[in-house]
């Protein structure tokens, strides 16, 4: 009897231990950053996009009105349509101008004709 209440006190310390050791293990790539962090990247990428599209409302000879800008990190991504081929361009050239934009990713199509 008393070697039972021995044997289950070490296994239940030594459950303890391991399971107090399993919660400390951590990965810097599991852990996301502070959230005064990600405030200021969020901020960050709005102010980007802003920019963005600012420079795309000034482009001549480009409708930007079905241009959609998402900017992470500096990286650009432009989806959405435009009405012609040479607008595509265009929204490319205006997104790379923006000091910001780091890297400028276009997804953009060519609307069809009644859509």
């Amino acid at each position: 009897m008393q070697n039972s209440k021995l044997i289950t006190a070490v296994l239940a310390a030594a459950l303890l231990a391991a399971a107090s050791a399993y919660a400390q293990e951590s990965s810097d790539a599991t852990q996301s950053p502070p959230p005064l962090q990600k405030k200021v990247l969020r901020a960050q990428n709005r102010q980007t996009e802003h920019a963005v599209r600012k420079a795309l409302t000034a482009t001549k000879g480009l409708n930007s009105s079905g241009v959609v800008v998402l900017a992470k990190n500096g990286a650009v991504t432009l989806e959405g349509s435009v009405p012609e081929e040479s607008q595509i361009a265009l929204a490319q050239n205006a997104a790379q101008g923006v000091a910001q934009a780091k890297s400028v990713t276009n997804r953009l199509t060519v609307k069809e004709p009644g859509n």
